[in-house]
């Protein structure tokens, strides 16, 4: 069942109704139209189907302390389970348009949505009366916020002079027109529609009227958990906020030195424009003369990233790196249909491609060909080759990523494109490690035939915990007919929207007018230039895997910290936890080598805060040598029992080590310290016991007993 959740606090709820799955999207609450996005939309399902879904869901577990608290279970993606049998490629997810959306429902809670979705309904029902009364056909008879209405030849004059009211109707079928009402619909807008019918009559009748079935209305309780009925009051609700995000360890406290993330700076001058009404109150489907400074905006940034990578055109459509993946692998298998080929259905993969290479490959329907690593990281160029021989008559393409995802440039990448070319196939560019290329390198110029672009890492939109994401794609001409277009327009869209997410473009547009050709050069040198001095630094300390041939590693480099799982007892997670106490979020853990740190410090960190982060892994190392040397133990040491929490500070203490060593290391701050809010979690734990559904608190002590 696809569900609107404003409806269902009036609508029986789809589970109730039998239904296995719902799925729908959650912009009712209180998220702006964005002429396309970013929303989050949402999948629920019956208990049953809880550990097929893909993606992650929050489970419930306890601390080192016995303390409550919450991870995120299921954690190992489907892509990097099964790889090449991977069924899905999902990457991005919407979360900071879900936490607005949460936050809707928080502060006005479920008698709020109630009365919010009442008020929408009865506007509807009035509207309804009124066409029906002239003499118009409404349909359908039972309906939330939506009708059609029937107006025979009528359609085009209904329509324009909605326009001239400054209203939007939609076109349906060759006679009819759609309406639907939201909350911010007040008298005088259903007047004027009624004016563009030809009907002069006022919204005066208030009194309640419903136009639904009395067995549809729902029954049951919803949004029962306390912190739903806690808020009412504008200054608790910014209280709350600002508790939850004080919990978080994010770019305005520290570095995130996350391999293959590129989390940098997002400047507030860039975000602005996000919240301006002319950007986020634009509904995707408005006639195009409506939106001529978004189409402005879009071809000059489009013109921008052409530019920059080399291509000859973009499609703003994918919402993420991983849907940016799916558009471009779409366009390469319509490329060979139209020239009668296809049968092609090889994809030559590298072992150290994103989990979601794979999976996108197999949702295109292609089979994946490994190809294995060398020694020094690289592609393996022998194996790359007999296998694009072997497979010739139905080789695809290839899925590469430049700089490689061991963050070393390839120097064989023009020869991987090349012999992928003369065997038939084309030839994809992840974008992901754009930030080690914008201004010095292009894909386009490399082979590539097509690449999808992080605007979220490499052109500054926020992460967001997990998105709003764009992936936009930059093809060369003679894809250009076969990139996925637009339900209304071309084929096979990957959006419901014709540009996505478009109300973030104003981010990576103001980035790139405000930082020109010569400063997004600089940023990508400084990235480079930022990685190799952390790798300098901490040489002698922790093993850099994989480097160039001249030594240098390109904007991330992989520490080989595996050896200390035999001499000291440590593993990547205990590094992981200990650099919490430092104020540091961990680098990027066992991708793609399991075991190992991938860092990436970007061009936004300086040298003040590389050495901050520098002295916190020296001083990592040395508590390492120290259970090395048989100073300290195995089991009971500051890396064992990281992370420190500000209960480490009171209370009895029977530890080899200090509090002040245990949650003052190097690099961490005496005052504005970052403290978490949990001890070491238990990941089983968590894993056993995930939060469905919005239980009372009494039930999550429980689990955690």
């Amino acid at each position: 069942v696809s569900a609107d959740p404003m409806a269902l606090t009036l609508l029986k709820e789809p589970g109730a109704m039998g239904a296995d799955i719902a799925v729908g999207s959650t912009q009712r609450f209180g998220v702006p139209e964005g002429y396309g996005g970013p929303h989050a939309a949402y999948m629920a399902c019956k208990d049953a189907y809880k550990r097929a879904m893909p993606g992650r869901i929050v489970g419930v577990s306890i601390d080192a302390h016995g303390n409550r608290a919450y991870r995120l279970s299921l954690q190992t993606r489907e892509q990097h389970i099964r790889r090449e049998k991977a069924t899905s490629n999902v990457c991005t997810a919407q979360a900071l348009l879900a936490v607005m959306a949460s936050m809707y429902a928080v502060f006005h809670g479920p008698e709020g949505l109630k009365a919010i979705a009442q008020r929408i309904h009865r506007k509807a029902v009035r509207l309804a009366n009124g066409l029906e009364e002239a003499g118009f056909k409404v349909d359908p008879k039972s309906f939330f916020d939506t009708v059609t209405v029937d107006v025979g030849p009528l359609q085009a004059a209904v329509m324009k002079s909605a326009v001239d009211e400054g209203i939007n109707l939609r076109r349906v079928g060759e006679t009819r027109v759609g309406i639907t009402l939201d909350e911010r619909t007040v008298p005088a807008t259903i007047e004027a529609v009624w004016r563009a019918f030809g009907i002069r009559r006022s919204d005066e009748k208030f009194e309640a009227q419903y136009r639904f079935p009395d067995d549809m209305l729902r029954e049951s309780a919803y949004l029962t958990h306390p912190i739903f009925h806690m808020n009412r009051a504008e200054t608790e609700m910014m209280r709350y906020m600002r508790r939850l995000a004080d919990r978080d360890l994010a770019l305005d406290r520290a570095m995130i030195p996350l391999g293959s993330c590129t989390m940098k700076l997002n400047s507030a001058a860039e975000m602005m424009p996000v919240s301006w009404r002319e950007f986020s109150m634009i509904h995707p489907f408005v006639p195009q003369d409506q939106a001529l400074g978004y189409k402005h905006m879009i071809d000059d940034l489009s013109a921008k990233l052409c530019d920059i990578t080399g291509y000859d055109a973009i499609s703003m459509q994918p919402n993420s790196g991983a849907q940016g993946e799916y558009a471009g692998l779409l366009a390469i298998a319509s490329y060979h249909r139209a020239n009668g080929q296809g049968h092609r259905n090889i994809c030559l993969i590298p072992m150290s491609a994103h989990g979601t290479n794979p999976a996108s490959a197999n949702m295109v329907g292609w089979k994946v060909v490994v190809i294995k690593t060398a020694a020094n990281g690289d592609i393996d160029l022998d194996d790359f080759r007999a296998k694009a021989e072997k497979h010739s008559e139905n080789l695809a393409g290839c899925m590469i990523t430049y700089p490689s995802t061991h963050g070393v440039f390839e120097e064989t990448v023009t020869e991987v494109t090349k012999i992928t070319h003369d065997h038939g196939g084309q030839v994809y560019i992840d974008g992901a490690n754009m930030n080690a290329m914008v201004g010095l390198a292009r894909p386009g110029d490399v082979g590539g035939d097509v690449s999808h672009l992080n605007l979220h890492k490499t052109f500054c939109i926020p992460h967001g915990g997990g998105g709003p994401g764009m992936g936009p794609i930059g093809v060369k001409s003679h894809l250009i007919p076969h990139v996925p277009g637009h339900p209304n327009g071309g084929e096979g869209a990957v959006s419901a929207a014709p540009y996505g997410s478009p109300s973030l473009l104003p981010i990576s547009w103001s980035y790139c007018l405000m930082m020109g050709g010569d400063g997004l050069t600089q940023a990508t040198r400084v990235a480079i230039l930022n990685a190799n001095y952390i790798a300098k630094r901490l040489e002698g300390a922790f093993e850099v895997l994989y480097k160039g041939p001249t030594g240098r590693v390109a904007h991330e480099c992989i520490f080989d910290v595996r050896p200390f799982e035999d001499s000291a007892g440590v593993t990547v997670d205990d590094i992981a936890k200990r650099l919490i106490d430092a104020g540091f979020h961990a680098p990027t853990m066992s991708f793609p080598v399991a075991g190992t740190l991938m860092v990436e410090p970007t061009e936004s960190e300086t040298k003040a805060e590389l050495d901050r982060f520098c002295d916190a892994m020296l001083a990592i190392r040395d508590e390492i040598r120290a259970i090395e040397n048989g100073d300290m133990p195995r089991e009971n040491n500051a890396l064992k029992n990281a992370p420190h929490t500000v209960e480490d500070l009171v209370g009895e203490w029977d530890r080899p080590y200090t509090r002040e060593q245990g949650c003052f290391p190097p690099g961490a701050f005496r005052v504005d310290k970052y403290w978490p809010p949990v001890n070491r979690v238990d990941n089983v734990h968590g894993d056993r016991n995930l939060i469905c559904t919005c239980p009372p608190m009494e039930e999550y002590a429980e689990a955690a007993e």
